[in-house]
């Protein structure tokens, strides 16, 4: 895992692919078979999913149920909500129109452009991560795989980790059903998150802190045509919606 240093901050409408880009080759270059791990911040930043508060009318709903929230950044996020699994303020979490279930939407005042902005989900992860692998490989020649990650918390565990919101060039999941372990018992459910645990292992390297945006993780064997679609849990097999 290699970070990638020297991304300057980004602001809506620049080529973030040719900033990664920049900063790779200042780590070595990339590789076929490389997978870049780009921050959803710096994406949503560069596609213009910011939000000045400033311009937000809250609803009278959200009025309400801000509590000592500012009734603003609440809107924002019921907005950006397809569904609210769960309130108690100031904490909400919704299914957003990706179908992700996380807090707040995945609407986030941290490590935004400026004080009194929010920073939004991409429209399309996936198409996210598409374009900026296409732009890398347009640039520099390699075939390498995207995955643009965001930190999540998870059911019944501590912390927060780093997970696959878009990937473009990477298998998403490794289904090892009817594998058989050393011992021969034949596997029936076992599916990995090959995606998931990319991204947060390239979390290591980056941060939250530090201003690195994006990391190169090397050495793996997973390219494929996976989406980050395959790693939202279908509503038949949600045993808690």
């Amino acid at each position: 895992m290699i970070p990638l240093r020297g991304v300057p901050a980004v602001q809506a409408g620049d080529d973030l692919a040719a900033l990664v880009a920049a900063a790779a080759e200042r780590a070595g270059g990339l590789e076929d078979g490389d997978i870049v791990v780009v921050a959803q911040k710096v994406v949503s930043k560069a596609e213009g999913r910011v939000v000045a508060l400033a311009d937000v009318e809250p609803s009278a709903f959200a009025q309400g149920a801000a509590g000592d929230r500012d009734a603003r950044h609440l809107e924002v996020i019921l907005r950006e909500s397809a569904r609210v699994v769960r309130m108690r303020s100031p904490l909400v979490i919704a299914e957003t129109r990706h179908g992700f279930v996380c807090a707040s939407a995945g609407v986030d005042a941290s490590n935004a452009p400026a004080a009194g902005t929010l920073v939004l989900l991409p429209l399309d992860p996936d198409a996210s991560a598409g374009r900026i692998r296409a732009r890398l490989t347009e640039r520099t020649g390699r075939r390498v795989g995207v995955i643009v990650s965001d930190s999540f918390g998870r059911p019944w565990r501590q912390g927060t980790t780093d997970v696959a919101i878009g990937v473009a060039g990477v298998r998403a999941l490794l289904d090892l059903r009817g594998e058989r372990d050393p011992t021969g018992y034949e596997l029936r459910t076992t599916t990995i998150a090959t995606a998931d645990e990319i991204a947060g292992a390239a979390e290591l390297v980056m941060g939250k802190t530090a201003g690195i945006p994006a990391a190169l993780v090397r050495g793996l064997d997973v390219a494929g045509d996976g989406s980050a679609r395959e790693l939202v849990m279908p509503p038949d097999r949600d045993l808690f919606r």
